[in-house]
């Protein structure tokens, strides 16, 4: 199956890898990363060959401005995200999409899914809950406009973004509204996003969502990426068994 390409409603083309699912099964999991990453960290590739080995179709992809695809860091913000995610449902909006985020992609995806009935599932990995405090604790320190994020020259801070991330302040309201089967993984040893943003957000869905805690695991599943991914599949295997026609 060919998708061709896919833009932002800017027109700015988004860097993707899609792997097509067993013949006849349906749905697709789309793979967002978090901030200042890309769509082939290691994390989220072996998400995305699990996917593959177990016949689930995924995709893959950066947001724009940051990876391969078009668009400037600069103009990025969690809610032009939330859009970019957007655009690519509607080029799969007949494929029964899932979203899987992580970090700051896991934000994105509460925001999306708490507007979006096209969302068949969601899985938040190491999710950015508390998105204001999460800022103050890692940027907060920096000037916007003069220093770059995680020491990555080529993602420079932005009052854009930080204005953007303040306002959102924190998913749980959102939270409380996504209706879709949820599935939450966090490390217990997460360095970044801390272990309470996933029991929080997990409280704040009122027992609508699965929380799956992996002791000893960092932020990016470091030596563990294999027992995240085998967790999701089977969770997903689930999902979409208990929506399969007939059952």
């Amino acid at each position: 199956m060919a998708l061709g390409e896919i833009r932002n409603a800017r027109g700015e083309r988004f860097d993707y890898a899609f792997a097509p699912g067993a013949t006849g099964r349906r749905g697709v999991v789309v793979i967002g990363h978090g901030v200042t990453s890309h769509k082939d960290r290691p994390w989220l590739v072996a998400l995305g060959d699990a996917l593959r080995e177990a016949g689930i179709a995924s995709l893959r992809f950066s947001f724009a401005g940051n990876g391969a695809s078009e668009g400037r860091y600069e103009d990025a913000t969690i809610h032009k995200e939330v859009d970019d995610l957007g655009s690519v449902l509607d080029a799969l909006a007949d494929l029964d999409p899932i979203y899987a985020g992580h970090s700051m992609g896991g934000a994105v995806g509460v925001l999306r899914a708490a507007l979006d009935e096209r969302l068949r599932a969601l899985v938040s990995l190491a999710g950015m809950v508390h998105v204001r405090e999460f800022m103050q604790v890692h940027f907060g320190h920096l000037r916007p406009g003069r220093d770059v994020m995680l020491g990555k020259p080529h993602c420079p801070l932005t009052q854009a973004f930080l204005d953007d991330a303040l306002a959102i302040g924190s998913v749980l309201e959102p939270a409380a509204r996504v209706r879709v089967p949820w599935l939450i993984v966090h490390g217990t040893a997460d360095e970044i996003v801390p272990l309470r943003d996933s029991r929080d957000v997990h409280a704040a869905a009122g027992g609508r969502a699965e929380l799956l805690e992996l002791e000893g695991v960092d932020h990016r599943f470091t030596g563990h990426e294999g027992a995240m991914a085998a967790a999701v599949v089977r969770w997903l295997e689930g999902v979409l068994a208990s929506e399969a026609p007939g059952t």
